[in-house]
């Protein structure tokens, strides 16, 4: 059974501000955690107007306190951003708060532009040092070994649970080598997908963490009421990736009633390409849009992204979908076990 989970880029609305945006995160995990969700992660985005989520772990600590049995974590810390000692201390921190709750995934992408990116006292060359960083982290998070002169308190011996992230061939590389769980950004860059999720599979290497590979979906998802309105509330997700092929960010605006007006052909094209992995739809209909990517990857679990403007439209959406699928999982073991009878 394929687990959902959340990814929660604590958007900031255009009309509302940054503690909006984080109150409303708490508010969603609480209903995700409601609803069944397995997870529920934030993401490091720096400099940003319209993400609220730039102290990652500071976030991590405010959903965690809030909730009581969801798993919540980073999806992801961009660990060239940050020394792994430091990374260490706060997740061991959060894992001695939060104890068997917290995740920690890791990407190598800075998650900003260059000029924030030396803000952050980081070199240009940090993302090269990616798997050494890595193992540094791991090793740290671990149990302390004799002579170890840099211990991190919190932290050694948390084992708190590393995944690697990516859209590309690398990250699926590094994820199999160390045997870590891969979670893949197909949400907005799905173009590498297939083959990365092959490749990690192919080249799995048994961990202390994994014994086995664990594949994780990135997908945006939008459910209401009716095919009509779902369609309406994910223009807010196409405005702003057209935005950013312009140049631009901006706060996540309201929907529109006709996208068309919005975006040229070539605009449309580019987006819906990073959007291939998108769905929006009823609760009739939903999961029957996103079977065949389930099918495909062979995911052990999505991880759904929400982009929508009305905080109240988004928590229905979340809770609409763990109604669907739990539904269509209900009905897919009812056909399974007709055909073992028949």
């Amino acid at each position: 059974m394929t687990k959902l989970s959340v990814l929660d880029l604590a958007n900031i609305g255009e009309g509302f501000t940054a503690a909006d945006a984080l109150a409303n995160a708490l508010d969603l995990a609480q209903h995700a955690e409601a609803a069944g969700y397995h997870r529920f992660w934030l993401a490091e985005h720096h400099n940003f107007d319209g993400i609220a989520s730039a102290a990652t772990a500071v976030c991590i600590g405010h959903v965690a306190g809030g909730t009581s049995t969801i798993r919540v974590g980073a999806g992801g810390i961009m660990l060239p951003n940050h020394s792994p000692m430091v990374i260490a201390e706060q997740f061991g921190t959060l894992a001695t708060l939060f104890p068997g709750r917290i995740d920690l995934g890791l990407g190598r992408a800075p998650g900003t532009d260059q000029n924030t990116l030396r803000a952050l006292r980081r070199g240009a060359d940090s993302a090269e040092h990616f798997p050494q960083d890595v193992m540094e982290l791991r090793s740290l998070l671990g149990p302390p070994q004799e002579q170890q002169s840099v211990r991190a308190i919190p932290g050694e011996n948390t084992n708190v649970p590393l995944w690697i992230l990516g859209s590309s061939l690398f990250g699926a590389q590094l994820g199999a080598a160390l045997g870590l769980p891969y979670a893949f950004a197909s949400h907005f860059a799905p173009q590498a997908l297939m083959q990365a999720v092959q490749i990690y599979r192919e080249r799995f290497e048994p961990s202390e963490q994994l014994a086995k590979p664990y594949v994780m979906i990135g997908c945006n998802v939008i459910v209401a009421d009716t095919e009509e309105e779902a369609k309406r509330l994910f223009t807010s997700s196409q405005q702003t990736f057209t935005r950013m092929v312009r140049g631009g960010r901006g706060k996540l605006p309201p929907p529109i009633d006709d996208i068309e007006t919005f975006w040229s052909s070539a605009e449309k094209a580019q987006v819906s390409s990073m959007l291939a992995c998108s769905f929006y739809g009823s609760p009739e209909t939903i999961v029957e849009k996103i079977q065949p990517l389930i099918d495909a990857t062979g995911a052990n679990e999505l991880m759904v992204s929400a982009a929508v403007w009305d905080h109240k439209a988004r928590v229905r959406s979340f809770e609409l979908l763990a109604q669907a699928m739990a539904m269509g999982q209900k009905a897919n073991e009812g056909a399974n076990l007709r055909k073992l009878a028949s």
